[in-house]
């Protein structure tokens, strides 16, 4: 235990430090417990997300297997080049309970069949499918990359808020207060040393008086018999 200096006023401090530190774990857990409300619906939305993702990726590859299969490869290459372009992606961000997060403009990848660069009648269904699809892909993956961010973060935030609380509940509250019943045992302890030495005192007083008071009476005594 830290060396403290048993005094009423070292215990009034660090009674005051222990109510704040109570009050320091309860905002904490009232954050901690904000942040995991708002961190379970954008957890079902990453997982769900995710799940679209996957099969959708699944769904892109196959079609382009099938594309490369029954199309001519002159055809697919000229088409996905057509389709090439840069992606510009506006961000902002917002708090959550004091975590920032980002905020990705929601601008579709999605084009029809006329805004993708290539000539409707150069490509069949099957190419035009494919591109449909690897859009589609690509939209979730920008949406994704918003709410996982954002799922990182704030579950970043829960476990150093969760820390925090844990050492306040299983570290210094826990000290704090076995310092301050230190203290009230040692004041305690001085205060019926104290007591007892004053009564010894008294008592030693009490029997100096009776023995004055007993040596006059004998010299009166003695006087009164002369």
């Amino acid at each position: 235990m830290e060396q403290v200096n048993p005094t009423r006023m070292e215990l009034m401090k660090i009674r005051a430090q222990i109510r704040l530190a109570e009050q320091g774990k309860d905002l904490l857990q009232g954050k901690m417990d904000a942040l995991m409300k708002e961190l379970r619906p954008i957890a079902r939305s990453v997982t769900d997300s995710r799940e679209e993702l996957d099969s959708i990726s699944v769904d892109a590859q196959r079609s382009l297997l099938a594309a490369q299969a029954a199309d001519d490869s002159v055809a697919l290459t000229s088409a996905s080049f057509a389709t090439k372009r840069h992606i510009s992606l506006h961000i902002t961000g917002k708090n959550i309970m004091g975590v920032p997060v980002p905020v990705i403009q929601k601008l579709s990848v999605s084009r029809s069949i006329c805004e993708r660069g290539y000539s409707i009648l150069g490509v069949s269904g099957r190419i035009d499918e494919v591109a449909e699809k690897y859009e589609r892909e690509t939209d979730l993956i920008i949406g994704l990359a918003e709410t996982e961010t954002a799922l990182r973060r704030i579950g970043g935030e829960i476990q150093m808020t969760r820390r925090r609380v844990n050492a306040l509940e299983q570290v210094m509250i826990p000290e704090l207060k076995h310092q301050a019943k230190y203290i009230s045992i040692t004041i305690d302890e001085r205060e019926r040393e104290d007591l007892f030495r004053l009564k010894k005192v008294k008592k030693i007083l009490e029997r100096k008086k009776k023995e004055k008071k007993r040596v006059r009476i004998l010299a009166e005594q003695s006087v009164s018999v002369q």
